[in-house]
């Protein structure tokens, strides 16, 4: 299921990452809010729901400090096939997302991206290691930067309000 790769970062606000255009982000920009980091597909048959309930968590929670940060990745069955900026249109014009769709990342394999190899160091999966087994694995990470908490594909982002609410200092 993959090793364990040792990373030196020790907190998400480390990377510079690219947005759907190409240019360069520095993630410090998120020092002290809680970001929920996933990566997305447009066909994939957990779009809808994980979109929707993504868009509805971000109107919700964006005033408290909270971000959304979607990471479009092509390596689970092609189903996320065209470019960084058609998964920005997509996911901007079908669920009105107004959180940033950053550009297209390798999850797994010998070009995962940096910051995807910290977060998966940072959680291990119980059941699959080191590895990001699907579309729309969801990382949450507090307000310093680190991952506080790892959920998979199968697990809709409206269950898990009651942990952003804890990070964001509302509960």
């Amino acid at each position: 299921m993959g090793a364990v790769e040792s990373v030196p970062q020790q907190s998400i606000h480390e990377f510079t990452v690219k947005d759907n255009k190409g240019k360069d982000v520095d993630l410090s920009m998120y020092k002290g809010k809680v970001l929920l980091v996933v990566n997305v597909a447009s066909k994939c048959g957990f779009t809808n729901v994980n979109y929707t309930q993504l868009t509805e968590l971000y109107q919700k929670y964006r005033d408290n400090g909270f971000e959304v940060l979607a990471f479009p990745c092509n390596q689970f069955l092609k189903q996320e096939p065209g470019t960084s900026e058609d998964a920005a249109n997509f996911a901007c014009t079908r669920f009105s997302a107004e959180y940033p769709i950053f550009q297209k990342v390798c999850v797994n394999g010998p070009k995962t991206a940096p910051v995807y190899k910290f977060l998966k160091a940072s959680k291990r999966s119980s059941l699959f290691g080191n590895s990001v087994k699907w579309n729309f694995t969801k990382f949450l990470v507090g307000k310093d930067g680190k991952v506080v908490k790892r959920y998979g594909t199968t697990t809709p982002p409206l269950s898990i309000e009651g942990d952003i609410k804890k990070a964001l200092g509302e509960m």
